[in-house]
């Protein structure tokens, strides 16, 4: 399978910490990379590292095609839910009827009968299916989600992790960031697990998960701390 992205001796250093890396990472173009780790291991850094959102100190990020990221607060327009999705249509622009497009999409996540409300007035799981929807819309080759469910209830969640697969199965590269095992499983192709910034192991996520080689996921999966 062909990389999609591919780090070389990445590094970020901020306050005179070193904060990722080194980390050379390969990932292919296809499937859900999960990015796993404690607290502080540098999930969110590196993900804001590849999709280009700061800059790294030292070393190189490659990556394919267009980009997308979706955070764990959603982030609305101040506008309704609708105008929220027409925005990332008409930046599209792939042709076809835009406000057909945009009563399908909102169909599809049940979201068509809040279309005239403000965006920001929706639940916390609202919102990320907007947001996720939105970001879909623009036809990303790679998807970035920052712990896109770290606050939802379980049906949210698995609302989200339903998009989720079925972007991956309309080849849409999804690179994940979540502290959920659970949800690990369920979605993912490969794990990539950090500590400490560094590359600790990167593995098929049911390699990962029935035998994890290194003593840092192995004492993650114990609630144990290595340092």
């Amino acid at each position: 399978m062909p990389e999609s992205i591919r780090t070389k001796d990445l590094t970020l250093d901020a306050g005179g910490t070193r904060r990722v890396g080194p980390l050379t990472l390969d990932l292919s173009s296809e499937g859900v990379t999960a990015i796993m780790g404690p607290n502080g291991a540098g999930k969110s850094l590196l993900l804001r590292l590849l999709h280009g959102l700061i800059a790294p100190t030292s070393g190189t990020v490659e990556a394919q095609g267009r980009q997308a990221m979706v955070f764990q607060r959603p982030v609305m327009l101040r506008r309704s839910v609708e105008a929220n999705l027409m925005f990332a249509i008409k930046r599209e622009n792939g042709g076809g009827d835009p406000r057909a497009q945009c009563r399908e999409i909102l169909e599809r996540i049940n979201l068509a009968d809040r279309a005239k409300q403000p965006a920001q007035a929706l639940s916390g799981g609202e919102q990320q299916r907007l947001a996720l929807a939105r970001a879909l819309a623009m036809n990303p080759e790679t998807l970035f989600l920052d712990e896109p469910t770290a606050s939802l209830d379980p049906a949210a969640t698995l609302a989200i992790e339903g998009m989720v697969k079925e972007a991956a199965e309309s080849r849409t590269k999804i690179v994940l960031v979540t502290h959920d095992i659970g949800q690990a499983r369920r979605v993912a192709d490969d794990v990539v697990f950090l500590q400490n910034g560094v590359l600790a192991e990167h593995t098929l996520a049911a390699k990962f998960f029935d035998a994890a080689t290194s003593p840092q996921a192995r004492a993650y999966f114990n609630g144990q701390i290595v340092l």
